[in-house]
């Protein structure tokens, strides 16, 4: 009876705690979205409904004049390609080199190692803005400003440290026995990364990716510093030079600031399966 009394009590609580969760979760959902949401429908208004007060919530009349004026009066398309060039490169040369990096400081013994891990972390620590003059001067003597590869550098500077320190920690998780037995089947070094430790350390790899990429493309305050010619700027300086105008057309900085969330949207779902897949396969069978 106690038994039957404690299951009775244990189901009135589930639905209950069920409500709440999901309670919880629309709720999250919708803190998320709303600014999204917003932002969408503000750049299909027109413009007297934009400014409107009280605001509308959907828009009584759409129209698609922000994205015409985004598309064929500003530079960007020349700003969305220049963010794409610099943020492939910086997150492609950043995984590369943490894989590398990362597994040379867990599978490899030399003096200080454990110093140089906990160095890399202390690097990511010091404000980007510290930074800001010296690597402009060294950019400046290189001849790197004005160059979206001398960008580019200036964001693997400050990624490659965090993608490091994650990366290490992933591979400490992977039994090394896994590599030996690789290494006995007749496999290198090179191949034992490839094909044994690279699939279970996926999940680090992908969230390292996807920091690498965000970081890259909603930086300001280095490309405002090293870029300044027109056809070299990012979406962030591009747009941003949209509030400089005689008259601030909010329908068009809607526009560019859906157009720019857009990608990364695609980039992180596109990439989402791999990491789950990725989790996945960390599973080890005994």
């Amino acid at each position: 009876m106690a038994e039957l009394r404690s299951r009775g009590r244990g189901g009135s609580r589930r639905p209950v705690s069920s409500a709440a969760e999901w309670t919880l979760r629309i709720g999250l959902f919708l803190f998320c979205a709303f600014p999204l949401y917003w932002m969408l429908v503000s750049s299909l208004k027109v413009s007297h409904e934009l400014l409107a007060s009280p605001p509308t919530f959907w828009p009584h009349e759409w129209d698609l004049r922000a994205y015409r004026k985004l598309f064929y009066e500003t530079n960007f398309w020349r700003y969305f390609q220049n963010t794409i060039v610099v943020s492939a490169i910086t997150t492609v040369i950043v995984v590369t080199a943490g894989v590398i990096g990362a597994y040379s400081l867990t599978r490899y013994a030399f003096p200080g190692r454990t110093l140089v891990a906990r160095m890399t972390l202390l690097a990511y620590m010091f404000p980007p803005i510290i930074m800001l003059v010296p690597l402009f001067l060294l950019a400046r003597e290189f001849g790197l400003v004005n160059s979206l590869l001398g960008l580019a550098l200036t964001y693997i500077s400050f990624a490659l440290p965090y993608a490091l320190w994650i990366l290490r920690a992933f591979f400490q998780s992977i039994p090394v026995e896994l590599e030996h037995a690789a290494l006995i089947d007749g496999a290198n070094r090179a191949q034992a990364l490839l094909y044994v430790v690279a699939p279970l350390a996926l999940p680090g790899i992908i969230a390292t990716a996807i920091f690498t990429f965000i970081v890259a493309w909603n930086d300001f305050l280095f490309a405002l510093v090293l870029i300044g010619r027109d056809e070299l700027k990012t979406l962030a300086i591009g747009i941003n030079d949209f509030f400089h105008m005689a008259v601030v057309d909010w329908g068009l900085i809607m526009a560019a600031g859906v157009m720019v969330t857009i990608p990364a949207l695609v980039f992180f779902v596109a990439i989402q399966r791999y990491l789950i897949a990725g989790w996945g396969a960390g599973g080890v069978k005994g």
